[in-house]
């Protein structure tokens, strides 16, 4: 048996690196697998996706919509791919009431402009902490501090942990929050993801969420008091999913509940071209999974679709029913965690492993 040359014996032993890099002018680090060519970029700011691609037939498919400019990503149009935290979507009126106590989140706007959503976390600079490069994948872990005086309407003290992981075909990415204040604070985490299969057309992919449920919400977006706020997803308005359904031309934005796990615990959503059998798979741990079809960005409207797992649902800090779920008490610390895998079918075996083995908190 012929020796192979040492360079490429370690690319074959553990093909994943992770680099500092500028991407269009954002300062970014990507996660390589060397032997694959599969990569994914994320920007410090907010360890926010820029890009990530896998290879598939002859060509490296492009799997997200990112920010293509620092000015864009500076924008924040669309949210696209930000790690939605200390709370996901709006919060109704940039108000909200924690242990007895009036908070606004947007002091002296006017009422026609009080628009707040998808938390503080996705404009921040982060650091990079840790990097893992091991057989089985790369990962980094990104660190940031909220303090009780950084954003009005928010006085609380919270540790972002974000654990960022590449493999052959997944990515994945934990979120972490610990409060390191002397009082509780609420907190939930999300993950805003554009995803897309190369260059097929929205209309034609399929798009499967094994909800039972749906959230109805007024014309603000804003979900309707108790239980008024779930729907059968047989008897709701927004479109059932939790059979392949194509997209077409449905205009969607709304948030899917009670979604059922797999035997592993996972909750799974896919995203499927049937002209070629490319699939993304979307997985979370827990929470609600919010679809948006992108049809109000400013660049490339439905060139993607968002699939977006969230820990808690939107306007979650002024609802009762979610009070315990979002309440952070001093000290503690709580994850979210999601990812996507991708596949196809002319693939002669699954690549899968477990998404969260590369994971080190």
């Amino acid at each position: 048996m012929t020796a192979l040359p040492a360079t490429v014996a370690s690319v074959v032993a553990n093909p994943f690196r992770v680099r500092k890099v500028e991407f269009a002018d954002i300062a970014a680090v990507e996660l390589r697998d060397e032997y694959s060519g599969a990569y994914a970029v994320f920007a410090l700011r907010g360890a926010t996706l820029l890009d990530w691609r896998v290879p598939h037939g002859d060509e490296l498919v492009e799997l997200t919509d990112g920010y293509v400019s620092a000015a864009e990503l500076a924008s924040q149009n669309g949210v696209r791919n930000g790690i939605l935290a200390p709370f996901p979507n709006r919060i109704a009126d940039g108000r909200y009431r924690f242990d007895g106590r009036e908070h606004d989140l947007l002091p002296g706007v006017a009422a026609a402009e009080r628009l707040i959503y998808h938390g503080f976390l996705r404009g921040m600079e982060l650091a990079v902490a840790d990097i893992q490069e091991v057989a089985r994948g790369a990962s980094v872990l990104f660190t940031g501090v909220i303090g009780p005086d950084a954003f009005p309407g928010y006085p609380f003290a919270l540790e972002f942990d974000v654990r960022v992981s590449l493999t052959a075909r997944s990515i994945a990415l934990v979120v972490t929050a610990t409060n390191v204040g002397d009082r509780a604070a609420p907190c939930a985490a999300g993950w805003h993801p554009y995803f897309r299969l190369g260059d097929a057309e929205l209309a034609s992919l399929e798009l499967t969420v094994p909800a039972t449920r749906c959230i109805v919400t007024d014309n603000a977006l804003i979900p309707r008091a108790g239980e008024a706020a779930f729907a059968p997803i047989a008897k709701a308005s927004m479109p059932d999913f939790r059979l392949p359904r194509r997209l077409g031309t449905d205009v969607l934005d709304g948030c899917y509940a009670d979604a059922a796990p797999d035997a592993d615990g996972l909750i799974r959503s896919r995203l499927r071209d049937p002209a070629n059998g490319r699939q993304l798979t979307i997985w979370q741990r827990s929470g609600l999974t919010h679809v948006f079809t992108a049809d109000t960005l400013a660049r490339d409207a439905r060139r993607a679709i968002a699939i977006e797992p969230v820990e808690a649902m939107t306007d979650a800090f002024n609802r009762p029913d979610c009070e315990s779920a979002i309440r952070l008490a001093p000290g503690a610390r709580r994850s979210f965690a999601c990812g996507a895998e991708f596949d196809a079918e002319s693939d002669p075996v699954p690549l899968f492993i477990n998404p969260l083995a590369v994971m080190t908190a």
